[in-house]
């Protein structure tokens, strides 16, 4: 193999696909990234065996062939040469890179050892903006769960119905919820995707808007973007049926600045770090929402001006779980419905239906 490229092109295909490589693994092979050069182009290939990512960059290919290479020593060499032209071939076993008048040789992996990533198009699909695709993932992933007690949950469940996109995640103490327009599909389908995967390919979406194109087959969820395919596989099971929980009536409404609540939440939030369970509490009474937290060190009140419909109340929750909901929107007023303290309360916006998130209580001892 001999292929030549230039280093800012290789050294942004090596960050991308770098970040399938296997971590901590008894496999050496899963920490390798495979260049195969063909016809005009140079492919980088990846994988964890959960994730795969490919990318293809344009080469000039002298002699077709392909090598594996350890993944973490090649990133970082070839981030020091993103302003060359990088000359890569296979001389006696070894990787022979060259650039200006410098040269280095790279001990390789055994190629044969590679897993195969095979690509699919044939399988059940739909197309998605390519931005709705990267909001549906932003706005849930936050809410999966983080602990092996129910694997399932550390994925979020998709599920398209007719034209629409549904993504939800839930953890035991929230739920969040957002659907999206699809552009087409193969027909109905539901699947859980690890969110780590899903985290990976959101930050692969950037530019302009345009359609993506996802293949979902019997275990595995492939997205194309540009020149880039991430492979993903799907976790096994059934989601949780959460929906009912969204379902619940209130009493109690308000209409907030978002950006007055998040920023009384974080100054309340600074105390409710000290206590066990990162407690604070809402007080909503005449026109008035009241955030309080107290801790060995202080306490702290805070009071902001709200459109209210309803009873009076009183509840309490983890500050970290609305601090979560509120980083991921962008609206200028959202909604939050209420029933009894004891009860999950729900956030919404007042002009965009497409998301819900929900929050379960603490009790409010004595109360």
């Amino acid at each position: 193999m001999r292929v030549i490229c230039e280093g800012l092109d290789l050294s942004d295909a090596v960050l991308k696909v770098i970040k399938a490589t296997a971590v901590r693994t008894t496999n050496p092979i899963l920490e390798g990234i495979k260049l195969t050069a063909s016809e005009d182009a140079l492919t980088l290939s990846a994988t964890d065996l959960e994730i795969s990512i490919q990318k293809t960059i344009p080469a000039d290919v002298k002699v077709a062939g392909e090598v594996v290479v350890p993944g973490k020593f090649f990133a970082d060499f070839v981030k020091k040469l993103s302003n060359e032209q990088i000359d890569m071939e296979l001389n006696k076993g070894q990787l022979k890179i060259k650039y200006t008048d410098s040269e280095g040789f790279l001990q390789l992996l055994n190629v044969d050892e590679f897993p195969v990533i095979k690509a699919f198009d044939n399988s059940d699909y739909f197309s998605i903006s390519k931005l709705d695709f990267k909001d549906a993932i932003e706005k849930t992933i936050f809410a999966v769960a983080v602990d092996d007690a129910r694997p399932i949950l550390k994925g979020c469940g998709f599920e398209i119905v007719g034209d629409e996109l549904v993504v939800a995640a839930l953890d035991g103490f929230r739920i969040s919820q957002i659907k999206h327009r699809i552009i087409s599909s193969s027909g109905n389908m539901k699947f859980v995707v690890p969110a780590r995967c899903l985290a990976e390919i959101s930050k692969l979406i950037e530019g302009d808007d345009e359609e993506l194109k996802v293949y979902v087959s019997n275990n595995y969820m492939q997205v194309t973007i540009g020149t880039t395919q991430i492979i993903t596989r799907k976790l096994d099971g059934e989601y949780i049926n959460y929906k009912s929980a969204l379902s619940i009536p209130t009493d109690t409404n308000i209409i907030i600045n978002k950006k007055q609540l998040e920023f009384g939440l974080e100054r309340a939030s600074l105390l409710a770090r000290f206590n066990s369970n990162n407690l604070i509490r809402f007080d909503i009474k005449d026109k008035l929402l009241t955030i309080s937290s107290s801790s060995d060190i202080g306490n702290v009140k805070e009071n902001i001006p709200i459109a209210t419909e309803g009873k009076d109340l009183a509840i309490a929750f983890n500050a970290r779980y609305l601090g979560d909901v509120l980083h991921n929107i962008n609206e200028e007023y959202i909604k939050i419905s209420f029933a009894l303290s004891s009860n999950p309360f729900l956030i919404t916006s007042p002009d965009n239906p497409s998301y819900v998130f929900l929050i379960f209580p603490v009790r409010i001892v004595g109360e």
